[in-house]
């Protein structure tokens, strides 16, 4: 893995996302059913407005203990963390340490592209580790 790599590369492409109004309960099972830890959360227009992860739903909803059906834009964080799709991996993860965050989102253009987390930096720590051993 390069640190000077721009993050586009180790990004998640694939964003999955509720509205506003959903349910937290939905939220959850999109989660589930993605196995995935945060979500983007998009306007009707297809903007994303906020972001939700496990452990807003946990702090936000849980401990204060709100119904499921408490609509997500109660919970969501709004003040996006973005970093442009050129940072570097070094650049990012120092944003994730300084912030104490998991998740950022990756933005190109004005928009919305991606997302790293934590667990893509495990990821390809693991496939770079695997090459190594394969070609040994």
């Amino acid at each position: 893995m390069e640190l000077k790599a721009p993050v586009k590369v180790y990004m998640k492409r694939k964003l999955i996302g509720v509205k506003p109004d959903d349910t937290v309960k939905r939220a959850s099972e999109v989660m589930a059913e993605f196995d995935i830890g945060s979500l983007v959360v998009v306007d009707d227009s297809g903007n994303v407005v906020g972001f939700l992860t496990k452990g807003d739903i946990i702090k936000r909803l849980v401990i204060p203990g709100l119904p499921n059906t408490t609509p997500v834009k109660e919970v969501m964080t709004k003040d996006l963390v973005t970093v442009p799709s050129t940072a570097t991996l070094r650049e990012v993860l120092d944003v994730l340490s300084k912030k104490g965050i998991k998740h950022v989102l990756i933005e190109e253009g004005g928009k919305i592209v991606g997302i790293f987390s934590i667990s893509d930096l495990l990821e390809a720590s693991r496939r770079k580790l695997e090459t190594a051993i394969a070609t040994e």
